[in-house]
């Protein structure tokens, strides 16, 4: 009875329109009301210390860091870089796309900045060269997805702090499976471009190359500064994100010289204003969080799984084909908040790693991103690149089962997440 109160108030609190972040409130007021312990001091108490945590202070700074890195000129400097190495191949633009994504998703952790910035760069270029609009702008959704799994990502920060898991380690761990990501689009791509005939840009010289590549030092460095001060100890995550806005901030204006301080105003608001929203979000989830740790849901939810503990492999194909579902409807950080507390205590009943289950999680729903209806990803490029959703989310479907098939195979041999993890422990 619990476990239905707490869905159809939440469903239906969102069929009516309600926003994601006061939906959940009505379904934590729903819960506290079947269970007859309705006090509004202890709702707003929850929704004060849900997001009264110092590892979420990580969110704002990498979002600001995102903003300066787009506006600054680093992300382009990366997309020129890639194309001095790669763009002369048949289908160059498609593997600069992939090859900046990578790149790109070690400096910001947003997959909307990410993918809004290689759309307005790179979509107009590829169309001109003959790619196909819809596919181009599949490949540059796709490729922006990968920004949530390679560290410093937005996601595993909310996931740790809602799941009490390491983000340290979440961070090492994402970083074979975000460039197994991006290598199974370098495929997908290769197989559908083949047979394109599309302009291919001149080879660049060698000395061009290395002017490329003197350019984009300042922003290629910065995420060895990340991964080395996680591995070593230097700093913190939290610590990690403030270092990254600090240092894009300072080779945008002092080195690239690109922002001044009349651009910074605007950046700043459009960091604070999204992480107003994000934040806002993690206070309301907590919430119920306290309410379905109070009401005891995870206990039954165990119970209802329960034939499917003794089989990990199949427990996590079920939690990963209910995310898919769940991602179709839902963003990534309310999906995050909303299904670590119901899931995670499952996941350690059954004996599996939660570094392991949080890196496929946060895949899943990384992919979410791109599935439609909802798609934040699809409709990001489909209003930056000016193209109907429609195409795009005809473009994207290649590309997306090629990342799910991929999901899918590190659910069925989680070696190929936690064997290079230890390698960055």
């Amino acid at each position: 009875m619990t476990i239905a109160i707490f869905v159809f108030s939440l469903l239906g609190a969102m069929a009516i329109g309600i926003p994601i972040a006061f939906s959940l409130l009505i379904c934590g007021v729903a819960l506290m009301w079947h269970m007859d312990m309705f006090d509004a001091q202890i709702l707003a108490q929850n929704l004060l210390e849900g997001s009264n945590s110092f590892p979420l202070l990580a969110v704002p700074f990498f979002m600001l860091a995102g903003e300066i890195m787009n506006a600054g000129g680093l992300s382009r400097r990366i997309v020129n870089f890639a194309m001095a190495c790669v763009g002369h191949i048949k289908g160059g633009l498609g593997y600069v796309t992939i090859m900046a994504a990578v790149i790109m998703a070690a400096l910001s952790g947003s997959a909307v900045a990410d993918a809004a910035a290689l759309a307005s760069l790179l979509l107009p270029m590829m169309v001109a060269a003959g790619h196909d609009k819809a596919r181009s702008a599949g490949l540059i959704a796709s490729a922006g997805i990968i920004a949530p799994v390679i560290p410093p990502s937005i996601g595993f920060v909310i996931f740790g702090v809602a799941g009490n898991v390491s983000i340290s380690k979440l961070f090492m761990a994402g970083i074979a499976p975000g460039i197994m990501l991006g290598a199974s689009l370098w495929v997908t791509w290769w197989w559908l471009a083949r047979r394109e005939v599309v302009q291919v840009p001149p080879r660049k010289s060698m000395g061009e190359i290395m002017v490329a590549m003197r350019e984009a030092t300042w922003a290629l460095v910065l995420p060895l500064i990340v991964v080395f001060g996680l591995k070593f100890g230097v700093f913190t995550p939290t610590e990690a994100a403030v270092v990254a806005a600090v240092y894009a901030l300072l080779i945008s204006t002092f080195i690239y010289r690109e922002l001044s301080l009349k651009d910074l105003y605007p950046l700043f608001v459009n960091s604070a204003k999204t992480s107003a929203i994000v934040m806002f979000l993690v206070a309301a989830a907590m919430v119920s969080a306290w309410l379905i740790t109070v009401a005891n849901l995870p206990a039954e939810l165990i119970a209802l799984l329960q034939p499917l503990l003794d089989s990990p492999r199949l427990l996590m194909l079920t939690i990963m084909v209910i995310t898919m579902v769940v991602g179709t409807a839902l963003d990534m950080t309310p999906t995050i908040l909303l299904l670590t507390p119901v899931l995670m205590p499952v996941v350690k009943a059954a004996g599996i790693d939660p570094v392991y289950f949080g890196v496929l999680f946060i895949i899943n729903n990384a992919i979410g991103l791109i599935t439609p209806p909802v798609g934040t990803v699809l409709n990001a490029v489909a209003g930056v690149g000016k193209v109907s959703m429609d195409e795009v989310t005809r473009g994207v479907m290649p590309f997306m089962i090629a990342q799910f098939t991929i999901m899918f195979a590190m659910v069925a041999f989680p070696a190929l997440v936690m064997v290079p993890a230890r390698w960055f422990y």
